[in-house]
């Protein structure tokens, strides 16, 4: 056994450790917690869309629209946790994971709307005017313990900055490497001329990133603006064309995820993952991987939107969840488990040894539509990953930033390209299993803020929301930082 084995078995173990049931009773406690606490603010998922497409709110005060913040965070968010990370769920934990992924987008709504509220309402402003929010000022800011507060706050602030080099970067150059050099005839893994092209492929998208990037929020928001709703909307129709056809497929589809979600019985001749508690255990892993409720990544940007109270914004960034996860990973999921259904070759293959990566069943259930089907994939992967790299950048910044202030940036650029470039020529599950690691070190101080700030949340969700405010300026003056001092505030 070489060391990168040895290393890839221990990261896996500390990932099954870390992503044991305490982890997942932490995310579904909040979930729950953020439901009650809201009076199941899922029911205004209609007004939340409606104010995510409105104009600009011209009279208060922030950096970026709303409807600019949330296509940022969809950047961020709509990725390969929709199109690898489902068949990676699929795969490891059966059909069931399927629906347990579900279950995080509905109830995963609330706990968007709660972080970013929070963000919103404790956001800062540097020396030049720009917002700065999130989770590490909501606890600083928020929590009567100021210490213990600040600790919290640098904890999710260095663990953002560690995974987005993983969940940001390599991961999202990694599974699209792994599409492009799938489509290469006689191309086999290890060899040198597929070391050559994923070589290549790493270059081309440092090269597009960092065009982007090195502009800062505001050109990675107006890229995102026309990307994402294009992205999505083309991988959707994709799904939504093999659903068609194989429509015969759609309702044993859907009843054996339901099955196995509460059975645990075994799939497709044992061809993948049963036990409910692998399903639980996959389907929260890839569910927070895809819509990243609880971790706290959104409200990151969520800050700088312009946006006349943290409600209107908190609602708009939980129409992320609905469209990430309610919506796409739930048309993914049938996708696949009725493609694997009608072709039985595929479970074949999958026993045989013959698919052994979630990006292969992806692959083969998108060659069901002629010629333009492996075109849809391909493209969308290109666009999702991009976009994704391009989200997380802009998180892992405001990281930096509370850090180390602005001298940071440029270097945290570097690095991230760099990273970038080591996902094509790197190993797969070695790079999945650090971002379910780091996924989880930012979901334990962001729960933290979200359960300790309940109380906030619900006050301003009952005036705002439900006493029908939204329209209502919020006049509370936002504190402007000095020089050097983006982790030393007062109140």
């Amino acid at each position: 056994m070489d060391i990168v084995e040895v290393i890839t078995d221990v990261v896996g173990q500390i990932d099954s450790f870390v992503w044991g049931w305490a982890m997942i009773a932490l995310l579904l406690g909040t979930h729950i917690y953020s439901t009650v606490r809201t009076h199941f603010i899922q029911r205004k998922v209609g007004t939340a869309i409606k104010l995510s497409v409105s104009r600009a709110d011209g009279d208060a005060e922030g950096d970026v629209s709303q409807f600019g913040a949330l296509t940022t965070a969809l950047a961020a968010t709509i990725g390969t946790g929709n199109i690898v990370g489902v068949a990676t769920g699929l795969f490891a934990g059966g059909p069931g994971a399927i629906f347990w992924m579900w279950v995080t987008g509905v109830f995963g709504m609330a706990t968007k709307y709660a972080e970013t509220y929070i963000s919103v309402k404790y956001r800062v402003k540097d020396q030049n005017g720009e917002m700065l929010g999130g989770a590490m000022y909501a606890l600083q800011r928020g929590l009567k313990h100021k210490t213990f507060g600040r600790v919290l706050a640098i904890c999710f602030a260095a663990f953002a900055f560690i995974a987005s080099f993983g969940i940001g970067a390599s991961v999202q150059s990694n599974a699209l490497a792994g599409v492009i050099t799938s489509y290469i005839p006689d191309l086999e893994t290890g060899t040198p001329t597929m070391m050559a092209a994923n070589a290549m492929i790493g270059v081309f998208l440092v090269i597009l990133v960092g065009i982007v990037i090195i502009g800062g929020i505001k050109s990675v928001t107006r890229v995102a603006e026309k990307l994402v709703p294009v992205m999505a909307i083309l991988y959707a129709a994709g799904c939504i064309v093999i659903i068609a056809l194989n429509w015969q497929y759609v309702g044993e589809a859907l009843s054996l995820i339901v099955t196995c979600a509460f059975t645990g019985q075994a799939a497709f001749g044992g061809a993948v993952g049963s036990g409910i508690a692998l399903a639980l255990q996959y389907g929260f892993k890839r569910g927070l991987f895809s819509n990243e409720s609880g971790l706290g990544s959104a409200p990151l940007v969520a800050a700088n939107a312009t946006t006349k109270n943290p409600a209107r914004q908190a609602l708009v960034s939980m129409t992320g969840t609905f469209w990430d996860t309610v919506i796409i990973c739930a048309i993914t999921g049938v996708m696949l488990v009725s493609t694997m259904l009608s072709d039985p070759s595929i479970q074949a293959g999958i026993l045989s040894g013959d698919i052994t990566a979630a990006a292969q069943l992806t692959t083969r259930a998108f060659a069901s539509i002629p010629v333009l089907g492996p075109l849809v994939l391909a493209v969308g992967m290109v666009l999702f990953t991009y976009s994704t790299m391009l989200g997380w950048s802009t998180y892992g910044n405001r990281a930096v930033m509370y850090l180390f202030g602005k001298k940071g940036i440029r270097p945290y650029q570097i690095v991230f390209l760099i990273f970038v470039f080591w996902g094509c020529i790197g190993g797969g599950e070695l790079v999945w299993n650090v971002s379910d690691i780091t996924n989880a070190l930012m979901a334990v101080p962001n729960c933290i803020a979200v359960i300790a700030l309940g109380g906030v949340v619900a006050g301003g969700t009952k005036h705002y929301v439900y006493d029908k405010n939204l329209d209502e300026l919020d006049e509370t003056p936002i504190p402007q930082l000095q020089p050097g001092q983006y982790h030393k505030i007062e109140g």
